[in-house]
Protein backbone atom coordinates (compact mmCIF):
# COMPACT_ATOMS: atom_id res chain seq x y z
CA UNK A 1 0.00 0.00 0.00
CA UNK A 2 2.77 2.52 0.56
CA UNK A 3 4.39 1.35 -2.45
CA UNK A 4 1.75 2.24 -4.73
CA UNK A 5 0.73 5.49 -2.71
CA UNK A 6 5.00 6.70 -3.15
CA UNK A 7 4.29 5.47 -7.32
CA UNK A 8 1.38 7.52 -7.02
CA UNK A 9 2.44 10.73 -5.40
CA UNK A 10 5.66 10.22 -7.68
CA UNK A 11 3.54 10.25 -10.85
CA UNK A 12 2.10 13.27 -9.61
CA UNK A 13 5.05 15.08 -9.41
CA UNK A 14 6.12 14.10 -12.86
CA UNK A 15 2.99 15.36 -13.97
CA UNK A 16 3.22 18.49 -12.48
CA UNK A 17 6.81 18.80 -13.59
CA UNK A 18 5.97 17.61 -17.27
CA UNK A 19 2.97 20.85 -17.43
CA UNK A 20 5.96 23.40 -16.13
CA UNK A 21 8.43 21.77 -18.45
CA UNK A 22 8.18 24.37 -21.49
CA UNK A 23 9.78 27.42 -19.12
CA UNK A 24 13.06 24.70 -18.57
CA UNK A 25 13.14 23.93 -22.51
CA UNK A 26 12.97 27.17 -23.38
CA UNK A 27 15.62 28.39 -20.80
CA UNK A 28 18.26 25.56 -22.00
CA UNK A 29 17.52 26.19 -25.73
CA UNK A 30 18.28 29.64 -25.26
CA UNK A 31 21.64 28.87 -23.56
CA UNK A 32 22.72 25.84 -25.80
CA UNK A 33 22.47 27.97 -29.23
CA UNK A 34 24.28 30.75 -27.49
CA UNK A 35 27.09 28.48 -26.76
CA UNK A 36 26.85 26.33 -29.82
CA UNK A 37 27.17 29.87 -32.60
CA UNK A 38 30.21 30.60 -30.72
CA UNK A 39 31.59 27.14 -31.20
CA UNK A 40 31.04 26.90 -34.72
CA UNK A 41 33.84 28.94 -35.94
CA UNK A 42 36.79 27.48 -33.38
CA UNK A 43 35.44 23.69 -34.73
CA UNK A 44 36.01 24.90 -37.86
CA UNK A 45 39.47 26.60 -37.16
CA UNK A 46 40.43 23.13 -35.62
CA UNK A 47 38.98 21.32 -38.64
CA UNK A 48 41.05 23.25 -40.52
CA UNK A 49 44.03 22.73 -38.70
CA UNK A 50 43.93 18.94 -38.61
CA UNK A 51 44.14 19.49 -42.55
CA UNK A 52 47.52 21.72 -42.42
CA UNK A 53 49.05 18.48 -40.24
CA UNK A 54 47.16 15.64 -42.00
CA UNK A 55 45.43 14.35 -39.28
CA UNK A 56 42.74 12.52 -41.43
CA UNK A 57 41.54 11.22 -38.23
CA UNK A 58 40.37 14.65 -36.39
CA UNK A 59 39.36 15.70 -39.51
CA UNK A 60 37.03 13.41 -39.86
CA UNK A 61 36.18 13.59 -36.39
CA UNK A 62 35.55 17.55 -36.55
CA UNK A 63 33.74 17.36 -39.68
CA UNK A 64 31.35 14.97 -37.71
CA UNK A 65 31.09 17.67 -35.00
CA UNK A 66 30.35 20.32 -36.82
CA UNK A 67 28.00 19.24 -38.99
CA UNK A 68 26.19 17.68 -35.94
CA UNK A 69 26.20 21.74 -34.05
CA UNK A 70 24.88 23.19 -37.08
CA UNK A 71 21.92 20.17 -36.92
CA UNK A 72 21.39 21.33 -32.98
CA UNK A 73 21.39 24.63 -33.66
CA UNK A 74 18.71 24.07 -36.51
CA UNK A 75 16.80 22.30 -34.13
CA UNK A 76 16.87 24.41 -30.70
CA UNK A 77 16.06 27.22 -33.55
CA UNK A 78 12.74 25.39 -34.72
CA UNK A 79 12.07 24.59 -30.60
CA UNK A 80 12.07 28.24 -30.05
CA UNK A 81 10.00 29.49 -32.89
CA UNK A 82 7.76 26.74 -32.21
CA UNK A 83 7.41 26.93 -28.55
CA UNK A 84 7.23 30.92 -29.06
CA UNK A 85 4.43 30.33 -31.27
CA UNK A 86 2.35 27.79 -28.64
CA UNK A 87 2.54 30.42 -25.96
CA UNK A 88 1.32 32.88 -28.67
CA UNK A 89 -1.35 30.48 -28.61
CA UNK A 90 -2.56 30.42 -25.39
CA UNK A 91 -2.39 34.23 -25.08
CA UNK A 92 -4.92 33.88 -27.88
CA UNK A 93 -6.99 31.42 -26.61
CA UNK A 94 -7.31 33.15 -23.32
CA UNK A 95 -8.51 36.55 -24.87
CA UNK A 96 -10.77 35.00 -27.47
CA UNK A 97 -11.26 31.04 -26.84
CA UNK A 98 -12.62 28.72 -29.14
CA UNK A 99 -12.82 29.21 -33.32
CA UNK A 100 -16.63 30.29 -33.81
CA UNK A 101 -16.42 29.25 -37.23
CA UNK A 102 -20.25 29.82 -37.72
CA UNK A 103 -19.36 33.67 -36.88
CA UNK A 104 -17.04 34.18 -40.52
CA UNK A 105 -20.45 33.74 -42.14
CA UNK A 106 -18.83 31.45 -44.92
CA UNK A 107 -20.48 29.20 -47.20
CA UNK A 108 -21.63 25.74 -45.78
CA UNK A 109 -18.94 23.75 -47.94
CA UNK A 110 -15.97 26.18 -46.36
CA UNK A 111 -17.04 25.98 -43.42
CA UNK A 112 -17.55 22.04 -43.04
CA UNK A 113 -13.78 21.87 -44.40
CA UNK A 114 -12.54 23.92 -41.74
CA UNK A 115 -14.27 22.75 -39.32
CA UNK A 116 -12.98 19.08 -40.40
CA UNK A 117 -9.11 20.18 -41.22
CA UNK A 118 -8.36 23.06 -38.67
CA UNK A 119 -10.44 21.79 -35.86
CA UNK A 120 -10.21 23.09 -32.05
CA UNK A 121 -7.77 25.27 -31.59
CA UNK A 122 -7.70 23.62 -28.29
CA UNK A 123 -6.21 20.66 -30.31
CA UNK A 124 -3.96 22.98 -32.17
CA UNK A 125 -2.44 23.52 -28.44
CA UNK A 126 -2.05 20.17 -27.96
CA UNK A 127 -0.24 19.56 -31.11
CA UNK A 128 2.07 22.38 -31.01
CA UNK A 129 2.73 21.56 -26.86
CA UNK A 130 3.69 17.75 -28.25
CA UNK A 131 6.00 18.99 -31.67
CA UNK A 132 7.79 21.13 -29.33
CA UNK A 133 8.29 18.82 -26.58
CA UNK A 134 9.34 16.03 -29.53
CA UNK A 135 11.86 18.25 -31.31
CA UNK A 136 13.54 19.41 -28.27
CA UNK A 137 13.81 15.43 -27.03
CA UNK A 138 15.25 14.84 -30.37
CA UNK A 139 17.83 17.45 -30.20
CA UNK A 140 19.47 16.44 -27.27
CA UNK A 141 19.20 12.59 -28.20
CA UNK A 142 21.51 13.56 -31.07
CA UNK A 143 24.28 14.46 -28.60
CA UNK A 144 24.44 10.90 -27.43
CA UNK A 145 24.18 9.54 -31.27
CA UNK A 146 27.06 11.52 -31.42
CA UNK A 147 28.98 10.98 -28.46
CA UNK A 148 28.22 7.36 -29.01
CA UNK A 149 29.87 7.49 -32.87
CA UNK A 150 32.79 8.79 -31.11
CA UNK A 151 33.46 5.88 -29.54
CA UNK A 152 32.68 3.39 -32.09
CA UNK A 153 35.28 5.51 -34.23
CA UNK A 154 38.40 5.77 -31.69
CA UNK A 155 37.12 1.62 -30.95
CA UNK A 156 38.01 1.15 -35.32
CA UNK A 157 40.78 3.32 -35.23
CA UNK A 158 42.67 1.19 -32.37
CA UNK A 159 41.60 -1.88 -34.27
CA UNK A 160 43.59 -0.48 -37.51
CA UNK A 161 46.07 0.44 -35.76
CA UNK A 162 49.94 -0.82 -35.56
CA UNK A 163 50.57 -3.76 -33.90
CA UNK A 164 52.62 -6.83 -33.44
CA UNK A 165 52.59 -9.49 -36.28
CA UNK A 166 51.44 -11.64 -34.29
CA UNK A 167 48.32 -9.61 -33.68
CA UNK A 168 47.20 -8.64 -36.99
CA UNK A 169 45.31 -11.86 -37.93
CA UNK A 170 43.62 -11.60 -34.61
CA UNK A 171 42.57 -7.92 -34.92
CA UNK A 172 41.75 -8.04 -38.63
CA UNK A 173 39.30 -10.52 -37.36
CA UNK A 174 37.94 -8.57 -34.56
CA UNK A 175 37.61 -5.19 -36.61
CA UNK A 176 35.97 -7.21 -39.49
CA UNK A 177 32.81 -8.65 -37.37
CA UNK A 178 32.97 -5.03 -35.32
CA UNK A 179 32.87 -3.31 -38.23
CA UNK A 180 29.73 -6.01 -39.51
CA UNK A 181 28.03 -4.94 -36.32
CA UNK A 182 28.49 -1.30 -37.20
CA UNK A 183 27.06 -1.94 -40.59
CA UNK A 184 23.65 -3.78 -38.72
CA UNK A 185 23.37 -1.21 -35.96
CA UNK A 186 23.21 1.60 -38.39
CA UNK A 187 21.07 -0.15 -40.76
CA UNK A 188 18.53 -1.10 -37.84
CA UNK A 189 18.65 2.77 -36.57
CA UNK A 190 17.98 3.72 -40.18
CA UNK A 191 14.82 1.61 -40.44
CA UNK A 192 13.79 2.05 -36.95
CA UNK A 193 14.43 -1.61 -35.59
CA UNK A 194 13.63 -3.55 -38.82
CA UNK A 195 16.40 -6.21 -37.82
CA UNK A 196 14.54 -6.46 -34.47
CA UNK A 197 10.85 -7.33 -35.73
CA UNK A 198 12.01 -10.36 -37.45
CA UNK A 199 12.30 -13.60 -35.33
CA UNK A 200 15.58 -15.10 -37.49
CA UNK A 201 17.49 -11.65 -38.10
CA UNK A 202 16.63 -11.21 -34.53
CA UNK A 203 18.37 -13.81 -33.27
CA UNK A 204 21.18 -13.08 -35.61
CA UNK A 205 21.47 -9.23 -34.74
CA UNK A 206 21.03 -9.82 -31.11
CA UNK A 207 24.30 -10.51 -30.11
CA UNK A 208 24.99 -7.04 -32.29
CA UNK A 209 23.07 -5.30 -30.38
CA UNK A 210 23.66 -6.20 -26.59
CA UNK A 211 27.36 -5.59 -27.64
CA UNK A 212 26.73 -1.86 -29.06
CA UNK A 213 24.59 -1.22 -26.44
CA UNK A 214 27.40 -1.64 -24.12
CA UNK A 215 30.15 0.07 -26.18
CA UNK A 216 27.72 2.98 -27.09
CA UNK A 217 26.41 3.52 -23.26
CA UNK A 218 23.26 3.50 -25.20
CA UNK A 219 21.46 2.08 -21.84
CA UNK A 220 21.57 5.72 -21.17
CA UNK A 221 19.13 6.93 -23.61
CA UNK A 222 17.09 4.09 -24.70
CA UNK A 223 14.14 4.42 -22.98
CA UNK A 224 13.79 7.58 -24.78
CA UNK A 225 14.78 6.39 -28.01
CA UNK A 226 11.82 3.87 -27.79
CA UNK A 227 9.21 6.24 -26.48
CA UNK A 228 9.86 8.27 -29.33
CA UNK A 229 9.52 5.20 -31.74
CA UNK A 230 6.23 4.09 -29.75
CA UNK A 231 4.43 6.87 -31.12
CA UNK A 232 3.58 7.93 -34.73
CA UNK A 233 4.23 11.44 -34.02
CA UNK A 234 7.54 10.74 -33.00
CA UNK A 235 8.35 8.93 -36.29
CA UNK A 236 6.64 11.58 -38.17
CA UNK A 237 9.01 14.18 -36.91
CA UNK A 238 12.20 12.14 -37.29
CA UNK A 239 11.69 11.05 -40.56
CA UNK A 240 10.35 15.18 -41.65
CA UNK A 241 13.39 16.77 -40.36
CA UNK A 242 15.68 13.87 -42.36
CA UNK A 243 15.13 16.26 -45.02
CA UNK A 244 15.87 19.96 -43.37
CA UNK A 245 19.34 18.43 -42.50
CA UNK A 246 20.43 17.79 -46.05
CA UNK A 247 19.33 21.03 -46.62
CA UNK A 248 21.41 22.58 -43.89
CA UNK A 249 24.31 20.51 -45.08
CA UNK A 250 23.44 21.84 -48.64
CA UNK A 251 23.18 25.82 -47.41
CA UNK A 252 26.73 26.23 -45.43
CA UNK A 253 28.24 24.26 -48.56
CA UNK A 254 26.48 27.01 -51.22
CA UNK A 255 29.16 29.70 -52.66
CA UNK A 256 28.67 32.22 -55.13
CA UNK A 257 31.10 32.48 -58.29
CA UNK A 258 32.45 36.08 -59.43
CA UNK A 259 34.14 35.37 -62.83
CA UNK A 260 33.90 32.46 -65.24
CA UNK A 261 37.78 32.62 -65.65
CA UNK A 262 39.21 33.18 -61.89
CA UNK A 263 37.52 31.17 -58.96
CA UNK A 264 38.53 30.60 -55.65
CA UNK A 265 39.80 26.81 -56.50
CA UNK A 266 41.82 28.22 -59.58
CA UNK A 267 43.70 30.76 -56.70
CA UNK A 268 43.84 28.14 -53.69
CA UNK A 269 47.80 27.73 -54.93
CA UNK A 270 50.51 30.00 -55.88
CA UNK A 271 52.17 29.85 -59.33
CA UNK A 272 54.15 32.51 -61.54
CA UNK A 273 50.57 34.49 -61.66
CA UNK A 274 48.94 33.99 -58.77
CA UNK A 275 49.54 35.46 -54.85
CA UNK A 276 48.27 33.07 -52.43
CA UNK A 277 48.25 34.70 -48.73
CA UNK A 278 49.28 31.05 -47.83
CA UNK A 279 52.79 31.76 -48.68
CA UNK A 280 53.04 34.82 -46.91
CA UNK A 281 54.05 34.79 -43.36
CA UNK A 282 52.19 38.64 -42.56
CA UNK A 283 49.31 37.41 -44.72
CA UNK A 284 48.98 34.14 -42.64
CA UNK A 285 49.56 36.15 -38.99
CA UNK A 286 46.45 38.84 -40.20
CA UNK A 287 44.30 35.78 -40.31
CA UNK A 288 43.98 32.75 -38.72
CA UNK A 289 42.38 30.75 -41.25
CA UNK A 290 44.96 31.19 -43.32
CA UNK A 291 47.70 28.16 -43.06
CA UNK A 292 51.37 28.44 -44.52
CA UNK A 293 51.48 26.41 -47.53
CA UNK A 294 54.42 24.17 -49.16
CA UNK A 295 56.88 26.86 -47.74
CA UNK A 296 56.60 30.80 -47.04
CA UNK A 297 58.01 33.89 -47.61
CA UNK A 298 58.05 37.21 -45.49
CA UNK A 299 55.89 39.48 -47.42
CA UNK A 300 54.79 40.09 -50.87
CA UNK A 301 56.57 42.89 -51.23
CA UNK A 302 60.51 42.74 -49.63
CA UNK A 303 62.04 46.04 -48.70
CA UNK A 304 64.85 44.27 -46.94
CA UNK A 305 67.94 42.99 -48.40
CA UNK A 306 67.43 39.28 -47.36
CA UNK A 307 64.33 36.54 -48.03
CA UNK A 308 63.09 34.73 -45.37
CA UNK A 309 62.29 31.20 -46.22
CA UNK A 310 59.95 28.48 -44.23
CA UNK A 311 58.84 25.40 -44.89
CA UNK A 312 56.46 23.11 -42.75
CA UNK A 313 57.10 20.01 -41.63
CA UNK A 314 54.93 17.05 -42.69
CA UNK A 315 54.41 13.45 -43.48
CA UNK A 316 55.80 13.82 -47.36
CA UNK A 317 58.72 15.68 -46.79
CA UNK A 318 59.93 13.44 -43.77
CA UNK A 319 58.92 10.29 -45.95
CA UNK A 320 61.09 11.70 -48.55
CA UNK A 321 64.06 12.56 -46.26
CA UNK A 322 63.94 8.72 -45.12
CA UNK A 323 63.96 7.63 -48.75
CA UNK A 324 66.92 9.83 -49.75
CA UNK A 325 68.91 8.50 -46.35
CA UNK A 326 67.59 5.27 -45.27
CA UNK A 327 69.95 6.02 -42.20
CA UNK A 328 67.30 8.09 -40.44
CA UNK A 329 64.75 5.41 -40.74
CA UNK A 330 63.01 4.89 -36.93
CA UNK A 331 62.72 1.77 -35.59
CA UNK A 332 58.98 2.49 -35.06
CA UNK A 333 56.90 4.90 -36.49
CA UNK A 334 56.13 7.45 -33.71
CA UNK A 335 53.84 9.88 -36.10
CA UNK A 336 50.28 10.15 -35.50
CA UNK A 337 48.00 10.36 -32.15
CA UNK A 338 50.28 10.51 -28.71
CA UNK A 339 49.26 11.45 -25.01
CA UNK A 340 50.29 14.30 -23.96
CA UNK A 341 52.31 13.89 -20.70
CA UNK A 342 54.33 16.52 -18.29
CA UNK A 343 57.01 14.04 -18.37
CA UNK A 344 59.23 14.12 -21.02
CA UNK A 345 61.97 11.84 -22.26
CA UNK A 346 64.96 13.74 -24.11
CA UNK A 347 67.71 11.32 -25.71
CA UNK A 348 71.03 11.75 -25.27
CA UNK A 349 72.42 15.06 -26.65
CA UNK A 350 75.38 14.28 -28.90
CA UNK A 351 73.22 11.36 -30.13
CA UNK A 352 70.04 14.68 -31.20
CA UNK A 353 72.97 16.81 -32.59
CA UNK A 354 73.60 13.91 -34.83
CA UNK A 355 70.75 13.03 -35.92
CA UNK A 356 69.79 16.92 -36.48
CA UNK A 357 72.88 17.23 -38.64
CA UNK A 358 71.99 13.86 -40.74
CA UNK A 359 67.91 15.50 -40.74
CA UNK A 360 69.22 18.61 -42.20
CA UNK A 361 72.06 18.04 -44.35
CA UNK A 362 69.07 15.16 -46.31
CA UNK A 363 66.48 18.22 -46.80
CA UNK A 364 69.50 20.49 -47.70
CA UNK A 365 70.44 18.14 -50.26
CA UNK A 366 66.95 16.76 -51.51
CA UNK A 367 64.92 20.71 -51.61
CA UNK A 368 66.51 23.55 -53.27
CA UNK A 369 65.04 27.10 -53.87
CA UNK A 370 65.43 29.25 -57.00
CA UNK A 371 64.66 32.87 -57.88
CA UNK A 372 64.27 33.33 -61.46
CA UNK A 373 65.81 30.03 -62.42
CA UNK A 374 68.62 30.89 -60.45
CA UNK A 375 69.61 28.47 -57.67
CA UNK A 376 70.40 29.86 -53.84
CA UNK A 377 72.41 27.96 -51.75
CA UNK A 378 70.28 27.70 -48.44
CA UNK A 379 70.92 26.71 -45.09
CA UNK A 380 68.58 25.44 -43.01
CA UNK A 381 67.74 25.27 -38.97
CA UNK A 382 65.07 23.40 -37.44
CA UNK A 383 61.63 25.64 -36.54
CA UNK A 384 59.12 25.44 -33.44
CA UNK A 385 56.92 28.48 -33.54
CA UNK A 386 53.64 27.89 -31.58
CA UNK A 387 54.67 23.83 -31.18
CA UNK A 388 54.53 24.12 -35.47
CA UNK A 389 57.31 22.46 -36.42
CA UNK A 390 58.96 23.01 -39.72
CA UNK A 391 62.73 24.69 -41.77
CA UNK A 392 64.06 28.23 -41.34
CA UNK A 393 66.73 29.77 -43.65
CA UNK A 394 67.51 33.09 -45.38
CA UNK A 395 68.70 33.99 -48.78
CA UNK A 396 70.34 37.30 -49.68
CA UNK A 397 68.94 39.16 -52.61
CA UNK A 398 70.77 42.57 -52.30
CA UNK A 399 71.81 42.12 -56.34
CA UNK A 400 68.43 41.75 -57.70
CA UNK A 401 66.89 44.12 -59.18
CA UNK A 402 63.41 46.27 -58.27
CA UNK A 403 60.14 44.78 -59.34
CA UNK A 404 58.41 41.61 -59.76
CA UNK A 405 60.11 38.52 -59.21
CA UNK A 406 59.89 34.21 -58.83
CA UNK A 407 61.23 32.18 -55.98
CA UNK A 408 60.63 28.42 -56.88
CA UNK A 409 60.60 25.62 -54.61
CA UNK A 410 62.48 22.27 -56.17
CA UNK A 411 62.61 18.55 -54.91
CA UNK A 412 65.01 16.18 -56.30
CA UNK A 413 64.52 12.34 -57.19
CA UNK A 414 65.35 10.07 -54.15
CA UNK A 415 68.27 8.34 -56.84
CA UNK A 416 69.55 10.98 -59.16
CA UNK A 417 70.18 14.66 -56.79
CA UNK A 418 70.16 16.56 -60.29
CA UNK A 419 66.74 16.01 -61.83
CA UNK A 420 64.92 18.68 -60.26
CA UNK A 421 60.87 18.41 -59.89
CA UNK A 422 59.21 21.82 -58.76
CA UNK A 423 57.01 22.22 -56.04
CA UNK A 424 55.68 25.39 -55.79
CA UNK A 425 56.47 29.04 -57.55
CA UNK A 426 55.57 31.74 -55.56
CA UNK A 427 55.77 35.54 -57.32
CA UNK A 428 57.20 38.67 -54.75
CA UNK A 429 58.36 42.45 -55.23
CA UNK A 430 61.16 43.43 -54.45
CA UNK A 431 62.07 47.11 -53.52
CA UNK A 432 65.06 48.66 -51.85
CA UNK A 433 64.75 51.35 -49.08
Amino acid sequence: MEQNDKANSYRKLLNRLQEDSWELELLISGFAIFGLFYALDPIAHKMQVAQFDNNNVFVFILVIIHFSVQILIFNLLLHVLLRGLWIGSLGMRYVFGEIDFDKLNYGEQFTSYLKRKVGSFDDYIRKLENICSIIFAISFLLVFYIFSFFIIGFILIGLNSEAPDWMIVILRIVSTLFAFGVLLTFFDFVTQGLLKKNKWTAKIYFPFYWTFSILTLSFLYRPLVYNLLDNKHGRRISFVLIPFYILIYIVFHLGFQKSNFITPASTKVSNSKVANGSNYEDEIEKNKNIFIGEFAIQSKVITQPFLKIMVPLNDRIEDSLVAFNPNLKPSTDKRGLFFKSQISFVRNQIDYDGFCNAYLNAFEKMYTFKIDSIAYITQFAISNVNNELGFESYIGIQDLSEGKHIIEFLSSKYNDTDTLVSIRKVPFWYYKN
